[in-house]
């Protein structure tokens, strides 16, 4: 029985999927040439690397995207990119390494809990050609767990105690059972409360930049008839990324255009412009 689902809709991931990656740097992340000519450093680069079948097969709604989505914009790190692959060994070490080598931070979820299909630990291990193995550390942490509790530490429930030669642990304050770092890949469980309780003992470990800063306008008319004027803003605000959501309500056309940068002055500047184009 897997353990590491989640529960929000699928609608409403695909939603953020639309609203919620950009990267506002212009020049690589290294910094130095940004540095001479006195432009800002770019934010660091995230993926997120979401793992399991019951994802894929629409068995289980994934939430865990959009609540890191959130948390990485307010820390000022740029989710450029999530990735869905299902439990194959394969999928997971090509995605590892793919994912690893293009972004400065990688998050996974699922596929570390007690079961035969929990398999990315093991995996995300190959990708690093590192060994794994029950660490007395993490071991510790379940015994104390499951004693107090009067449960044995079983066989099964040990496969949690399996860390990648070199990483460092992940609290999990909800059931003990660890995640873990290794170089820049941080692995976490499904379950979304544990999930989320991970990324809150994760983050203060990260170096995060300038968070996004967002403003929103209702516009009642449709895209077609505001297309042309929000095309010139956009070119006007090139550092900005200024998107368009349109929705029907009771009949009737509209856009929330969403305006997002680093500098608030210049999300001020371009929220001014825009209502002054449509206004209420």
């Amino acid at each position: 029985m897997r353990l590491d689902g989640a529960d929000a809709g699928v609608n409403a991931a695909m939603a953020w999927a639309k609203e919620g990656f950009e990267s506002l740097g212009a020049c690589a992340y290294t910094g130095t040439d940004c540095a001479k000519k006195g432009t800002a450093m770019p934010n660091p680069t995230a993926a997120m690397l979401v793992i399991g079948d019951e994802i894929l097969s629409g068995r289980t709604r994934d939430s865990n995207m959009h609540y890191l989505a959130g948390e990485l914009t307010k820390l000022g790190i740029d989710l450029h990119e999530v990735r869905v692959v299902r439990d194959d060994p394969a999928s997971i070490v090509a995605a590892v390494k793919a994912l690893s080598a293009a972004y400065d931070s990688v998050f996974t979820s699922g596929g570390i809990g007690p079961t035969h299909d929990d398999i990315t630990a093991e995996h995300v291990a190959r990708a690093f050609g590192r060994p794994i193995a029950v660490r007395e550390d993490a071991r510790a942490l379940l015994a104390a767990h499951y004693a107090a509790r009067g449960q044995q530490l079983n066989e099964a429930r040990l496969r949690m105690a399996r860390i990648p030669e070199g990483a460092v642990l992940i609290d999990n304050p909800i059931s003990a059972a660890p995640g873990f770092s290794i170089e820049n890949v941080h692995v976490m469980a499904g379950v979304p409360a544990i999930f989320q309780a991970m990324v809150a003992s994760l983050l203060p470990r990260l170096t995060g930049g300038a968070p996004l800063l967002s403003q929103t306008l209702e516009i009642r008319r449709g895209e077609g008839d505001i297309a042309g004027p929000l095309a010139d803003l956009a070119a006007r605000y090139a550092d900005l990324s200024i998107g368009s959501y349109p929705f029907i309500r009771e009949g009737c056309y509209g856009a929330h255009i969403v305006i997002r940068g680093s500098d608030g002055a210049r999300v001020d500047a371009a929220m001014m412009e825009l209502s002054r184009l449509f206004p209420a």
